[in-house]
């Protein structure tokens, strides 16, 4: 058995092949650390028999040299991907009991690839949240200190990978939702391209914002994940058609970049002291390594959140209208005629977030207000996407911190939204604009609380962009 958590695929692929260990010892080690760290919440089911089984169906396949790319992870996946035959709730009363009738195409990708797939992750109901303490199961905890939240909405899985339950976890990311927790949980979290990954089998908070993306240990197996996720989609008719690089082959750069930082996320006094001082240290190391290094002022850094929320619950508002207790998941044993059935069930199966952005995104729709708020809001996105182009065309890659601040204590934030969507303020620019991004852990705080780096690419960049994070996070080990 190991006698450390394994860090990438590479080095259980190693022990395979030497015959050190089987994909059912792995398994086995990774449903008792499960086991152990129940305190910590990060899974609502556990898959432990079919687990087994399917270690032993891999085992098999590695004796005989048929082995898929996969072989040997052991991974979770959150609670808002469908996965054939089994339970899929959203962190949501409202589909308690509901039974996937299908597979999410990037979730059958890696199984074709030969992933064990360990069990469903803890998250925000219909990933709307930042925190992880929205989820009908409760909140998630920080395996750095567990009276703090693991990030949201992929909470569960970045908590997973952070305690050794799993190798690897596919989280989704709608402004921030895989980046953010893995800065608190000193993980690696991509947030591919839009259209990268095929959303079909994603439960949808805001189509034009939600994307698939991994959460790992290391930048090279996110970028293994990503090369097997990504591609055309013949269910999804949103998803690129361009071709997948092999970004697993180009994670060492070729040439210097040219990055600029976000001047605010060094010098404002709404950052942390210590982020700011460690995503300093960070860009230290990117102009060591002979990278062109500048500060940039982003005029409509302040209109990015404003614009995220009301497109968002928009799209939550409508998204979320289906779920309605006649069709599938709760209904109200209260109700009484076809009016009362919708307001009770919705009422009792939605929880306060998730109640709180269908009323704003209603009312942002709404026939009197819809120019007001829906329609401008739209402008200004396409305002931020021709300035982030612009950014691109004289820079390779964005630099910031990911977060404000370090992960903060359970029920801080929880009576002031604001003070929570703040949270986003250097996350949600990737979704907005449809760029890749990415959280690469920089270090701990005075507390050994997490500290994340963000990176983020131009479209379809995400071969220097995972090539940069991979040479960065060699040097921050290194350095620490």
């Amino acid at each position: 058995m190991p006698g450390k958590p394994y860090d990438s695929l590479s080095e259980i692929q190693r022990d395979l092949a030497a015959g050190s260990i089987t994909c059912r010892q792995l398994v086995q080690h990774y449903l008792q650390r499960i086991d152990d760290h129940k305190h910590l919440n990060a899974f609502v089911a556990v898959y432990a028999d079919e687990a087994r089984q399917r270690a032993d169906e891999v085992d098999a396949k590695v004796k005989e040299g048929k082995a898929g790319r996969l072989a040997g992870m052991v991974l979770g996946i959150k609670d808002v991907l469908c996965y054939n035959q089994h339970g899929v709730q959203a962190g949501s009363r409202i589909l308690d009991g509901f039974v996937s009738q299908f597979t999410a195409t990037a979730v059958q990708r890696v199984i074709d690839e030969d992933v064990i797939i360990i069990g469903r992750q803890n998250c925000d109901e219909f990933a709307m949240g930042s925190s992880n303490e929205n989820s009908a199961f409760g909140p998630a905890r920080n395996a750095d200190d567990t009276d703090r939240v693991p990030g949201g909405s992929s909470g569960g899985s970045a908590v997973a990978v952070q305690a050794g339950l799993c190798l690897a976890s596919l989280g989704s990311d709608t402004g921030g939702s895989v980046r953010q927790p893995a800065a608190f949980c000193g993980t690696v979290g991509l947030k591919p391209t839009y259209a990268r990954v095929s959303r079909w089998g994603l439960i949808a908070y805001a189509s034009s914002f939600d994307c698939i993306g991994p959460i790992t240990r290391s930048v090279e197996d996110a970028a293994l994940l990503l090369e097997i996720m990504g591609g055309a989609d013949e269910f999804d008719s949103t998803v690129s058609r361009n071709s997948v690089p092999a970004y697993t082959k180009q994670l060492t750069l070729n040439r210097p970049l040219r990055i600029g930082y976000l001047r605010d996320g060094v010098e404002s006094e709404g950052v942390d002291p210590v982020i700011r001082q460690k995503t300093r240290e960070a860009l230290d190391r990117l102009r060591e390594q002979g990278h062109t290094v500048e500060p940039v002022d982003f005029p409509l850094l302040k209109h990015i959140l404003p614009t995220y929320y009301i497109l968002t619950t928009a799209e939550a508002s409508s998204n979320l209208s289906r779920f309605d207790g006649v069709r599938f998941g709760y209904r109200s044993p209260a109700a009484t005629d076809l009016e009362s059935l919708y307001k009770k069930s919705r009422t009792d199966g939605f929880g306060d977030e998730v109640r709180r952005r269908i009323i704003l995104g209603t009312f942002a729709l709404s026939s009197s207000y819809y120019d007001a708020y829906y329609t401008k809001a739209q402008q200004v996105r396409r305002l931020i996407k021709n300035e982030t182009d612009a950014f691109f065309t004289q820079y390779d890659l964005m630099a910031s911190p990911v977060t404000p601040t370090t992960a903060f204590r359970i029920g801080e934030k929880s009576s002031d939204p604001l003070q929570m969507y703040l949270a986003d303020i250097f996350t949600v620019q990737a979704n907005v604009v449809g760029c890749p991004a990415i959280s690469v852990p920089n270090g701990t705080d005075e507390n050994g609380l997490s500290i994340g780096f963000q990176l983020m690419a131009a479209p379809f960049q995400e071969a220097d962009l995972l090539a940069a994070a991979n040479e960065l996070t060699q040097t921050l080990v290194e350095k620490a």
